[in-house]
C-alpha cells in the first residue's frame, strides 16, 4: 500500500491546499438543511465560516434566490465542492 498523492499529480494535496487552491473559483456550498450556494469563493478562515460573491441559493435543485455577497457561518457546511459548469448554466 502506498501512501503516496494520486497517479500523474506529482504532489500530495492536504485538504488546506485545496481550500486555498479554489479561493476566486466557482463552489458549491452545501449546507446540512440540504441547500445549495453556489458562487465565487472570496474567503474563508479556519472555522470554514465562508464569505462568496455572486451567490445563488438552489433549494432542492430549483434557483430561489440571488445575493451579491454571502456570508456563511462554517458550522452550518456540509461540504464544498468546485464546480466545473458555468453558473450561468443554471446548473
Amino acid at each position: 500500500m502506498s501512501a503516496g498523492g494520486e497517479k500523474g499529480t506529482g504532489t500530495t494535496k492536504t485538504p488546506a491546499d485545496f481550500l486555498k487552491s479554489i479561493r476566486g473559483r466557482p463552489v458549491v456550498v452545501k449546507l446540512n438543511s440540504g441547500v445549495d450556494y453556489r458562487g465565487i469563493l472570496a474567503c474563508l478562515d479556519g472555522y470554514m465560516n465562508i464569505a462568496m460573491e455572486q451567490t445563488e441559493e438552489y433549494v432542492n435543485g430549483q434557483l430561489k434566490n440571488k445575493y451579491g455577497d454571502a456570508f456563511i457561518r462554517g458550522n452550518n457546511v456540509l461540504y464544498i465542492s468546485t464546480t466545473r459548469r458555468n453558473l450561468a448554466d443554471g446548473a
